[in-house]
């Protein structure tokens, strides 16, 4: 008989595990070499808007009018005393120009500098000099777009290591309670690889297209997360061969025939779902998008490799006690059967229960990234605070207008009139045929009056043939609007094309993908309304260390929204493989039902547990939106194991009976050229 390559690998695996498992640990050290330095590669300012939306475009063009930045990206507040040094210590930073006293506080007490960038200046690099020109000087506080980026980075890589430092004991503890003594050390070691491997991956991938230093968080929670579910459904089948008196490298094969197979696809489904992040024209997005996708990928093959070696490793030493695992077994079993003895009500009900808690997302108000993210200690917070409490506004304009042509003064006019606008503008010529007009409006920079200043400025200049581009926070945000709800479709087309292809490749049944689709909406309705009540709605704020802003940032809204579809089908992918290789033996639907969820149950929700540690770690976090994401996907996570896996698959599944594998005559047939099956292929019946 023909071994594949695949099989010649396992047992090369299988039979030296003292030289693979050294070959595993190289290449985990080599990674940290090669991707350890990412995080300080990576971008910390903007991607939350295209790069080519219109408020980008305006930038561009006043940089390259004036080889400046069109606003101030450093902001002091300074005391009265000290405004003579600040505005010469500002001036002597490389990068910086034009710096001036812009106004004082109402009450007296402070006087706000400002500087503004050239546009050949690295912002990251000008943040660091104006930070440490003005450490402990408590006379000046240094806020501003260049500030804020570098302490946002900064905020990231430490958000990491606390994630580190509280995820790891508590994996290692729960991993020995679930996985038993030796068993823990496997997904530890395959958590560790993924994640060095992903970061190598990344590094490589910023070399051609800069990511942002937010999908390192996506990298270490989901990484984790899913080395320990790939883990524990390789080992848990692995064992499961052992009691059945299968041994050697014969219980390595099956196993990764078996389980290894439902891990390749549950990373493909992984993948492709954070994949349509990338769709997005936003780079915030498109790095998660990214990241996402390489870190499901790099976990298979992590666990398709480090699983064989430890197999080889400890063999036997790795079996567990088998009546332990046949009580789980018989009380899942149970319970399946319990609840499809009624399965109508109880799907009816879960449903509507689900339908309550998702009901919160459709009241979402998105809200854009300002200061209110960061901490409140931080010194660009601070900043942001005083220019709302004390000052009218800050220099660095709400809506600013690149414009170019001759009815430039005419225009100017009837933009400062439009109601919401401050103050009288005038035009500044830049040279090149272009002047920059900075229109004042009265409250939040990117708020609903400074939003609706921008989109009648965009109507007049459409009106009178003007050449405006339009630019500033509340212009962005509308410009991020437009990008997302425009992409929308192609995205979530993607995301639903892409899964059921995948399931129907495992399943050869077009119901199934259908209704794996259904219920993954569901879940992501009742994360995405937990963050709404929860963040939205100004809750648990001392808990959790945030400042509500009165709605949630859409492009996070996304990001858990991808992440929990992702897990919700990387759950739906284990039990369905067990359901249909229970199914090919001869068992009858239900008893394949309740043989599926009496195998997997117990597994679902230990990995769902271990990921919802994983993944909180994102909690921790001192920036608010990435808390966000931590808590939608661990809900997320939680609800689709223990009520979708319990209760509404088994139910739905003995209401369909044998319409649940059903196809059409010429796609089956399809299907079966394909060849891919899943299962033991000794249990497959003529039939």
């Amino acid at each position: 008989m023909n071994i594949s390559f695949a099989g010649r690998l396992v047992r090369l695996l299988h039979h030296a595990p003292r030289r693979s498992l050294l070959a595993v640990l190289l290449f985990v050290a080599l990674a940290g070499v090669v991707g350890g330095p990412v995080a300080g590669a990576m971008q910390t300012e903007g991607g939350f808007a295209p790069g080519d939306a219109e408020s980008v475009r305006a930038v561009e063009r006043i940089e390259a009018a004036t080889g400046r930045a069109a606003s101030a990206g450093v902001l002091l507040i300074v005391e009265p005393a000290a405004v003579d040094r600040a505005v010469s210590t500002l001036s002597g930073i490389g990068g910086v120009t034009d710096v001036a006293a812009a106004g004082s506080a109402s009450d007296g007490s402070s006087v706000l500098v400002t500087g503004t960038l050239l546009a050949s200046a690295s912002e990251d690099e000008v943040g660091h000099d104006v930070f440490e020109a003005f450490d402990g000087n408590d006379a000046v506080t240094a806020g501003g777009s260049a500030v804020m980026g570098l302490q946002l980075g900064e905020q990231t890589e430490q958000d990491l290591t606390r994630a580190e430092l509280l995820a790891f004991p508590a994996l290692v503890l729960l991993s020995i309670l679930i996985f038993g003594g030796r068993g823990a050390v496997l997904p530890l070691v395959v958590g560790v690889t993924t994640v060095m491997g992903t970061f190598a991956v990344l590094t490589g991938v910023n070399q051609l297209y800069g990511l942002s230093i937010f999908a390192l968080n996506l990298v270490i929670g989901l990484g984790l997360g899913l080395a320990v579910d790939y883990s524990l459904f390789l080992l848990n089948r692995y064992r499961e061969e052992l009691a059945a008196g299968v041994t050697g490298a014969d219980a390595v094969l099956t196993t990764l025939r078996t389980a290894g197979r439902t891990v390749v696809y549950s990373a493909a489904t992984v993948a492709v779902a954070l994949a349509t992040l990338a769709v997005f024209p936003m780079g915030f997005l498109r790095s998660m998008g990214i990241a996402g996708a390489a870190v499901a990928v790099v976990a298979a093959l992590a666990s398709l490799v480090v699983a064989p070696v430890f197999f080889g490793l400890w063999g036997a030493k790795l079996a567990r006690r088998t009546k332990d695992r046949s009580r789980d077994d018989d009380r899942w079993y149970r319970l399946s059967h319990a609840v499809m003895r009624r399965p109508g009500v109880i799907a009816t009900a879960t449903a509507l229960v689900m339908l309550v808690l998702a009901a919160p997302a459709l009241r979402a108000d998105w809200t854009p990234v300002d200061a209110t993210i960061i901490p409140k200690d931080l010194s660009s917070r601070i900043v942001a605070d005083t220019l709302t409490e004390r000052y009218s506004g800050d220099s660095s304009t709400p809506v600013t207008v690149a414009l170019r042509g001759t009815d430039v003064t005419s225009f100017a006019d009837a933009a400062a009139s439009l109601p919401g606008v401050a103050a009288p503008a005038e035009p500044v010529s830049l040279g090149a045929n272009t002047w920059q007009l900075d229109l004042l409006v009265k409250g939040d920079a990117a708020g609903d009056e400074a939003r609706r200043v921008v989109e009648e400025v965009r109507a007049l200049a459409a009106d009178r043939g003007v050449d405006a581009l339009v630019a500033g926070p509340a212009a962005e945000f509308i410009d991020q609007q437009d990008a997302i709800g425009s992409t929308l479709p192609l995205a979530v087309t993607l995301l639903v094309v892409l899964t059921m292809l995948v399931l129907w490749l495992m399943t050869g049944s077009v119901v199934l993908p259908v209704k794996a689709v259904v219920m993954n909406v569901l879940t992501v309705g009742v994360s995405l309304g937990a963050i709404t009540f929860v963040y939205q709605d100004g809750r648990l704020t001392g808990l959790l260390g945030y400042t509500p802003n009165g709605g949630v940032e859409p492009t996070n809204f996304l990001v858990a929204a991808a992440m929990v579809f992702a897990l919700s089908t990387d759950y739906g992918v284990f039990l369905l493989g067990r359901i249909k290789e229970a199914r090919e033996s001869g068992l009858g639907e239900r008893e394949a039902v309740a043989t599926g969820l009496g195998r997997t149950g117990s597994i679902v929700t230990a990995a769902a547990l271990l990921l919802a540690v994983a993944i909180g770690a994102f909690s921790t976090s001192e920036i608010s939106f990435m808390q966000q994401i931590g808590i939608a996907t661990a809900v997320g996570v939680l609800v689709d194991a223990f009520i979708v896996r319990s209760l509404l698959v088994p139910t739905l599944m003995a209401m369909m009976g044998k319409w649940n594998w059903w196809s059409p005559m010429w796609l089956r047939r399809v299907h079966d050229r394909v060849g891919l099956s899943e299962g033991r292929p000794e249990l497959v019946t003529a039939s």
